[in-house]
């Protein structure tokens, strides 16, 4: 058996002072924007039954931390933040009337492949509209997404904004099977060039159909984008799609956000899951999202209550690995003063109130406990960084003398 004590499991780590002062100051800044936004915080177990995430078949059973409890029940710990809350608003939320706006900051666990920035132990913070199934709905959630980004202090960021229903509608039209939709869904998700075209030629596919795939893969922009589907489509439940597109891009115009948003209709991971408009948020640096959301109408109705419902999360680590490497790590001072003090009645005290002014003043203390002379104070302050340095000592009296 080997010796571990001194060692964390794949895919969890220690978080440093740096890294641990900039990670609450972006969870404070973070909350404060939801709770800005109207959006309430709550709190949901970390360890829930296994059924919670298993009623919807929304979550790969092996990707899930889990274990049973003393009575042999199946428990997981928390995979995520959207499924704990949609069991909340359900059941004890039931009476509540939406729209719910709900928020958390809290710790997932996912029992994958970690590396490149990602943990199986990670900090992460979202929002829940439920309750409500509009564009302008739609686009507040990405508009608030973009936001947490830029409130991490990110400033290369890019939002891709798909919609499954635009894909649904093209399967409709073209009469695929449920596992040649699946196939095919896959492979323009995975910007699978091959596949897509041998999957369109094996599924006997029109050159109009081959047309659009094509565009799928390979067009990408804003409003020009969907003029040019809308051209090239036919069945309804695409041009609705394509229309909820256009109408979340003149929101997020007076929102002024739209430079940081760029429509792609090959975004078509979780089919079954999402149910409408969906996005991905990029930055340099990092190989995966850092934020995705969407429309998810039917997750709720699992815990039996019908509630329309979107979303987004944010991976508040990879927020930092990225911060990180782009060189954006707000500068950290563990200490910005020391306050020392002389032998003498009083002097402890005077030191005490000292450095109780000066935390209220918002800078970082310590009171020297080694009993320092002013000129040690001194050295220690400049090997170790600190600006300031405060040293009580007692006043010595003076007399003058009068020259007769």
């Amino acid at each position: 058996m080997g010796n571990y004590r001194f060692h964390t499991p794949d895919g969890v780590i220690d978080i440093l002072p740096q890294d641990a002062s900039a990670k609450r100051k972006i969870e404070t800044d973070i909350r404060e924007l939801f709770s800005g936004y109207g959006y309430s915080e709550v709190e949901t177990p970390g360890i829930e039954y296994y059924d919670v995430y298993a009623s919807g078949d929304y979550v790969s059973t092996e990707d899930m931390f889990k274990m049973t409890d003393m009575d042999g029940r199946i428990i997981a710990l928390r995979f995520d933040g959207t499924i704990p809350v949609a069991r909340l608003s359900a059941t004890l939320l039931k009476d509540e009337k939406p729209p719910l706006r709900l928020s958390y900051i809290e710790t997932m666990y996912r029992f994958k492949k970690a590396g490149g920035g990602k943990l199986r132990e990670f900090s992460q913070a979202g929002v829940e509209l439920l309750g409500l199934q509009n564009s302008e709905a739609d686009a507040e959630v990405i508009a608030l997404g973009i936001q947490s980004v830029l409130t991490t202090g990110i400033t290369d960021l890019q939002v891709s904004v798909g919609q499954v229903d635009f894909f649904k509608g093209l399967a409709e039209e073209w009469g695929l099977s449920a596992e040649d939709e699946l196939e095919l869904s896959t492979a323009i998700d995975q910007k699978d060039i091959v596949r897509i075209e041998k999957t369109a030629e094996r599924l006997g596919l029109s050159d109009d159909a081959k047309e659009i795939l094509d565009m799928i893969s390979n067009k990408f922009g804003t409003y020009d984008v969907l003029d040019a589907f809308d051209s090239k489509v036919n069945n309804s439940r695409s041009k609705a799609a394509l229309n909820n597109l256009r109408e979340i891009l003149n929101v997020l115009e007076d929102y002024e956000l739209i430079q940081y948003v760029s429509v792609d209709l090959g975004m078509l991971r979780s089919l079954d899951y999402y149910t409408g408009m969906i996005f991905k948020g990029f930055t340099y640096e990092i190989g995966f999202p850092i934020l995705s959301g969407g429309r998810y109408d039917k997750v709720i109705s699992n815990f039996g209550r019908n509630l329309e419902a979107v979303g987004f999360s944010l991976g508040i680590n990879l927020c930092l690995t990225a911060l990180r490497r782009q060189d954006k790590l707000s500068e950290f001072s563990e200490v910005d003063a020391i306050v020392g003090y002389a032998d003498g009645d009083g002097m402890r005290k005077a030191a005490f109130a000292t450095a109780k002014e000066l935390r209220a003043m918002g800078n970082k203390v310590i009171v020297d406990t080694e009993h320092r002379s002013e000129e040690e104070l001194d050295a220690y302050a400049e090997e170790h960084g600190i600006d300031q340095v405060v040293y009580i000592e007692e006043e010595e009296d003076t007399e003058e003398e009068e020259n007769t």
